[in-house]
């Protein structure tokens, strides 16, 4: 492997699935000859969210970090660590798994909520698939700057991206979800 996709965005190729990935922006945590790890910044999970806000009491959003292993909770966080447990992102952005360290920190105010982002599950890929899918141009890999990993963001990400990379994929930022029905 010659090139890591670590700390880069990919941007989902508009498809008919309608599957998880379908107008997704991955942020790629890990990528190494046995394979690659990441999280989707913009698939909130209401469900989820709804059962959040019943155990805590103030408003929480969930996001579907990807299809894999559901059951496990990841956090970015911006600022402090508060934590040894973590793998850092940015210099201003890490990610943890440390649930107690992270409720706990959010309780006595050490982490304000708006200061982080909570993912059940994540997108992961066997070595060499991910490449394999790059080069059939299922995904599209940006380097975004400046983002906020830990904004509220939702499939307006997606074509705001989609956007600012101008060309064919203005078209694609402006096609119905649903593109059979264009």
């Amino acid at each position: 492997m010659n090139y890591s996709y670590k700390g880069k965005i990919l941007i989902s190729t508009p498809d008919i699935s309608g599957d998880i990935f379908s107008r997704s922006v991955v942020l790629i945590i890990d990528h190494d000859e046995s394979g690659s790890f990441g999280l989707i910044l913009n698939k909130k999970n209401t469900k989820i969210s709804t059962r959040f806000k019943s155990l805590f009491e103030f408003k929480i959003d969930v996001y579907d970090g990807g299809p894999v292993e559901n059951d496990k909770v990841f956090f970015i966080i911006k600022g402090e660590k508060i934590t040894e447990n973590y793998s850092e992102i940015t210099p201003d952005f890490y990610l943890t798994e440390d649930v107690e360290k992270v409720i706990a920190a959010v309780m006595t105010n050490q982490v304000h909520v708006n200061d982080l982002k909570i993912f059940s599950g994540y997108s992961g890929w066997m070595a060499g698939q991910l490449e394999d899918e790059i080069s059939r141009k299922v995904w599209t890999v940006v380097d975004v700057y400046n983002l906020d990993y830990t904004l509220p963001n939702d499939q307006t990400l997606w074509k705001s991206i989609m956007q600012n990379l101008g060309g064919e994929f203005l078209l694609w930022a402006n096609s119905p979800e649903d593109i059979s029905m264009n």
